[in-house]
């Protein structure tokens, strides 16, 4: 038996899902830049509240552990060892492209390759089975002509695969329409499969899978 609470905070979207045995008991999102800080803990409330269960019966958090926005994946982190430092309960880390080919069902003889967005031609991704096997690994990929063509067929979804599709002249690569983006409801069946296999982080040391080095700017200096 596993009782879960799993948070994702890798994109613009917060959510918060409750799982007991990889099946969705309830979930709440907030789909709006920058409202992780103020809105995840609330979710958190509410998902607890609405489920009619108490944070002292979880069996373990689990988190969306990157890559993808950096504040975003520091607040998920954080919040999820707050609760597991208090209440004594195991972390389960989560590859967040992982959770969202988890999302998608991949038509026969075709593999997976969710892409997150990260800037100019830049993304996040990762090639998958349809049994979540990992093919490649997650990295940070500059796109050209040549991405992702050894191991085609491919189907590619997420916020980074649109702007590869209108430059992309691969055949037998098939874009996903709509934005679809990593959510905590995706993944309750790869936090049960960790907690079965007791797959659990270190508390003190474990850090978010940024994939690359935060690169920041300095502000600018206002003219007296």
């Amino acid at each position: 038996m596993s009782f879960i609470l799993s948070l994702d905070t890798s994109t613009q979207n917060c959510s918060v899902a409750l799982h007991e045995n990889g099946q969705l008991i309830t979930q709440e999102l907030v789909d709006e830049e920058g409202s992780h800080s103020r809105s995840l803990t609330l979710l958190i409330e509410k998902v607890m509240k609405t489920a009619g269960r108490t944070l002292a019966e979880l069996s373990a958090v689990a988190v969306s552990n990157g890559p993808g926005s950096y504040t975003g994946l520091r607040i998920g982190l954080a919040t999820a060892k707050g609760i597991c430092f208090a209440l004594d309960k195991p972390l389960i880390c989560l590859p967040t492209l992982r959770v969202l080919a988890s999302a998608v069902d991949a038509p026969a003889g075709s593999l997976l390759l969710p892409m997150l967005d990260a800037r100019r031609m830049e993304v996040y991704a990762a090639v998958y089975t349809p049994a979540l096997e990992e093919v490649s690994p997650q990295e940070a990929h500059i796109l050209n002509q040549e991405s992702f063509q050894t191991f085609a067929p491919v189907v590619a979804f997420g916020n980074g695969s649109a702007k590869w599709q209108e430059s992309c002249t691969h055949s037998s690569i098939t874009f996903l329409d709509g934005p679809l983006l990593p959510e905590a409801q995706y993944m309750g069946k790869l936090a049960h499969e960790a907690f079965l296999n007791q797959t659990f982080e270190n508390l003190v040391t474990k850090e978010p899978d940024y994939l690359k080095e935060y690169m920041g700017t300095k502000p600018k200096l206002k003219s007296l």
